[in-house]
Formats: C-alpha cells, structure tokens, sequence
C-alpha cells in the first residue's frame, strides 16, 4: 500500500488536470449540442473517459523500459497495426466516404489513433538507438519507410488530415534527433514534390475541392466552404463571453456541421466566447509545458524521443484543427484532442499520457 501511494504522489497531477479540465470543456459542449438531437454520443464519452483514466493509471505502473528493450514487441504492435489498417478497406463500413472505423455494435473502432501512438514508440525506439549516426541518409530513408507503411494505407481510406499527422510528428522526431541541414532541405524538396504528384494524381475530386474552396471561397460560398464559413459566424457570434451553453445559434439549429468533432472548437467558441477559448488554449499550453518538461529531465533517449514525439502529435491535431475551424487552413477532418468527442482518440491518448507518467516515476 505504501507503494502505492508513493507512486501515486509521484505522478504529474498537473497533466492530469489539465487533461480532465480539457475532456470536460468537451463534455459541455457535446452535451450541448446534443440538447436538439440525443445523449447517446454525451454518455458514451462519459464511458470513454473513465476507460481512460484507468488506461492512464495502468499505463503510470507498466515500466515503460520494456518498449525500450524489446524491439521485437514494438515490431508485433507495429505489423498489428498494419494488419489493422489494411482490414479497414475490406471490413469497416464507408462513412461520409471513408472506411476509418470498425463497427462493433454501437461502437466503432478507429486502429488509426492507436498506429499514431505505436509509431512514436517505434521512432523513438529507433532513432535513440541510432542518435549518433543520423548522418547516415540510410536511417532517414528507413524511417520515412517505418511512417510511410501506414501513412499510405490511411491516405487511401481517404483519411488525408491523419497520414499528413504521421509526416508532422516524423519531421519533428528527425529535427530532435539531429538531422544535417542539407539532408532536411532535401526532404523539403520531396515533400514539394510529392505534394505535386499527389495532387495530380492521388487526391480525390472532393479532396481537390475542399482546398480550391479554401482558397477561393468565393467560388462556391454555399457548396464545399459552407461548413467552414458557418464555423467562423459561430466563433465571431460568440463574443466575450459567449451566447450561453445551449444558447449558440449556429450550433443549436444545425448550421455548425459535425460540432462534436471536427467544428467543435467552434461550438465552444459560440457558447463560451473568448473567455471559453483562452481557458481551452491555457490549459493545452499546460499540458505541452509538462510534457515538454518529461521530455527535458528524460534520462534516455527514447523516453525523450517518444515525450517530444507525443507532444507533437498533440500540437499539430490542435493546430490544424483550429486552422480549420478559423479559416486558416482547409478542412482535413482533424479532431482537437481530448476534448472532440471519440473513444479511440480519448482512450489512444490516454494511452500515450499512461506512458508518459510511467517515464516521470521511473526515470
């Protein structure tokens, strides 16, 4: 019991906080744009949650130095991953035109969020063994091929917002392990490159839209850039303090697409204003301070690598979600993380915050 207890003081409490602060903006705000329809998707988050917590608690007690020692484990958990993501093209059912979800009765499993986390502890585990000699293009190469696996497979769901989340956070784990200069001016040149190819011969017509819309919105004000520009009279009708939850007009009468997903920074925005905004954006900037903080007095390499890694993930969903929602950038389906309503997301980060108090207690 005395164990126990010591563990439990060792724990970042600040994380934790932050993070239930975080889920609980969400919950509101699902809550309140269920008010006009069900609370099947508010009691299920509810349910996630919990699983969440104790994932997290879980996770603080597994020694995380076994990801460390054992690269054949973080090969099976990465082949599984793949297994998984090739599945979804011949098992899951096509929502909104993408398979991204197995349907398990009223539930549905998304094998993406848990490839991102499995990914950060395959680079981590990878470039902490190879940190000295990422002079080598052989290393570069060979990681890209690592992300690019399971990159394509979601790119083809179509699920282009994910795929592009695994590149982010592959370029960050490279600038921290040491990437020569010219060698990132080259995979800046490929990225450019690649961006052409895909645009003329991967993208989708509705993908192609989707950016033409962004930025020429002029061109169909009531098609494709509808969704967006009802997400930007939401967050200006919020003001200071915002209309009021249940009270927000775009997201109360339907003009807010998806406001549990992927508009749902719009939705608080609408209903708390400003004032609901800053808070969301003061506790995330907690929660990355903390992260960031692990990683500083991380003793390893890999414990390192995997806290940059995971603190990326979460920087580059929230960014680009709330570029999507502000008009910034063009709508990828990018959820904000921990507070957009989703199982796989919420238990998958938890996952990754389990690990992360796991290397605060036994480093």
């Amino acid at each position: 019991m005395a164990s126990i207890i010591a563990h439990f003081k060792k724990l970042d409490w600040i994380i934790i906080f932050s993070v239930l602060l975080l889920v609980a903006i969400g919950l509101l705000s699902i809550y309140s744009s269920s008010l006009s329809g069900d609370f099947l998707n508010f009691k299920k988050q509810i349910i996630f949650l919990g699983i969440g917590l104790f994932i997290l608690v879980l996770f603080s007690f597994f020694d995380w130095r076994v990801f460390r020692d054992n690269p054949y484990l973080i090969l099976v958990l990465y082949f599984f991953s793949l297994l998984a993501l090739v599945g979804l093209f011949f098992l899951a059912p096509e929502i909104r035109g993408v398979k991204s979800w197995y349907r398990l009765g009223p539930l549905a499993f998304d094998p993406i969020e848990f490839t991102k986390i499995i990914l950060i502890i395959l680079l981590a585990k990878f470039f902490s063994m190879r940190h000295i000699e990422m002079y080598r293009v052989v290393h570069i190469l060979l990681s890209g091929m690592y992300v690019f696996l399971p990159a394509t497979l979601i790119f083809f769901q179509p699920n282009f917002g994910s795929a592009l989340i695994l590149i982010i956070f592959w370029i960050a784990i490279l600038i921290i392990s040491g990437i020569k200069t010219r060698h990132f001016l080259i995979l800046i040149i490929l990225g450019l490159l690649s961006l052409i190819l895909i645009w003329s011969f991967l993208l989708k017509d509705y993908q192609q839209e989707r950016i033409i819309s962004f930025l020429q919105p002029q061109i169909e004000p009531l098609g494709i850039g509808w969704s967006q520009k009802q997400a930007q009279i939401a967050i200006g009708t919020g003001g200071i303090f915002g209309q009021g939850i249940g009270q927000g007009s775009q997201t109360q009468y339907g003009f807010l697409t998806v406001p549990q997903t992927d508009f749902i920074f719009s939705a608080i925005a609408e209903e708390m204003g400003f004032f609901g905004v800053t808070i969301l954006l003061i506790l995330f900037s907690i929660l990355i301070w903390r992260i960031f903080k692990i990683a500083l007095l991380a003793k390893t390499n890999f414990s390192r690598l995997f806290a940059v890694g995971f603190a990326t993930l979460l920087i580059s969903q929230a960014f680009i979600h709330i570029g999507m929602n502000l008009g910034l950038l063009p709508i990828i389906g990018i959820s904000l993380p921990l507070v957009s309503y989703g199982g796989s997301g919420l238990i998958a980060t938890f996952i990754g915050l389990g690990i992360l108090q796991s290397i605060r207690t036994k480093a």
